[in-house]
């Protein structure tokens, strides 16, 4: 058994299980700097997640108590959370295969199709001060999704990415002059959907579960609502196994407004950028490479 890493306060992994599910640790084996696999007393395995920034696990945990209400895409159960620690299910891990790929798909549209009350509302509990991955994210409710991304999804990034030089300014004009031909851009107007918000494939989980079938499992969401593309353009952005599938289910169940797939670089300016600000300079040639594009449509 590893030694439990402690908090600022002293409070190890440990006392953090106990206290926030009633029950001691017996093991623990620690994924990174934050995040450890923890077994209880009893054999039950849990995930134990120490926050990256205030407000960030409150928030991740609203989110996965959204997308579990709506019965849709499968989540890890919350066990306990307050500000410093957040305790979920483990995901025992599985293959990727067609099949599972074709439900998630389906999964994926039912859960948009729950909705939200507005672009950019939070989850109920949850902060309007969020995070995508490291990075933060506000969640500023707007009714007009093209004058609501650019505001609260592209130019907070956009900026940060020119303060720190990582964008020149000649450069963010580019995207600028993507965001003012937005609304001819964007395709037929959507009703806000439920999303995920955060869906790369790392947080795409192939799980295994006690029957011969294998389902997907979502984890650390950046919740919040907007349009349904953005979920499905991040899949793309960072890959997934068996996306031909999980597209094919999802148009089963939801098609999407024709010319979505021109879209998919639209809604991928957000994450880029956010990667831009967090990793630097080749994603920032990236986003730029989507605006040039989008531009000579």
């Amino acid at each position: 058994m590893t030694t439990p890493p402690a908090t600022e306060g002293g409070e190890g992994t440990g006392a953090t299980a106990a206290r926030l599910i009633g029950r001691a640790m017996t093991s623990e084996r620690a994924l990174s700097g934050t995040l450890s696999e923890v077994t209880l007393t009893g054999g039950r395995v849990v995930m134990v997640k120490r926050g990256d920034g205030p407000g960030a696990l409150r928030a991740e945990a609203a989110g996965l108590y959204w997308l579990a209400d709506t019965g849709t895409v499968r989540v890890p159960a919350v066990h306990g959370h307050d500000e410093r620690w957040l305790v979920t299910d483990r995901v025992p891990p599985g293959r990727p295969s067609g099949e599972a790929a074709a439900r998630f798909g389906r999964d994926l549209a039912a859960l948009h199709a729950a909705g939200a009350p507005a672009f950019g509302s939070p989850p109920p509990g949850g902060p309007k001060d969020a995070y995508i991955g490291l990075a933060p994210m506000r969640n500023i409710p707007g009714t007009d999704w093209p004058r609501w991304y650019a505001e609260h999804r592209v130019l907070p990034y956009l900026r940060r990415a020119v303060d720190d030089g990582t964008v020149r300014p000649t450069e963010a004009a580019v995207v600028e002059r993507v965001l003012e031909r937005l609304p001819e851009l964007a395709g037929p107007a959507e009703p806000p959907a439920r999303l995920h918000g955060d869906l790369w494939n790392g947080n795409v989980l192939w799980g295994a579960d006690h029957h011969a079938d294998h389902h997907v499992w979502l984890i650390d969401p950046a919740a919040h609502g907007g349009h349904r593309e953005t979920d499905l353009a991040m899949l793309h952005l960072f890959g997934c196994p068996h996306l031909d599938r999980v597209l094919d289910g999802y148009q089963e169940t939801a098609p999407l407004a024709d010319g979505w797939a021109d879209r998919i670089g639209l809604h991928q300016l957000f994450p880029l950028l956010v990667h831009a600000v967090l990793f630097g300079r080749g994603y920032a040639e990236q986003a730029l490479a989507v605006a040039r594009a989008a531009l000579a449509r």
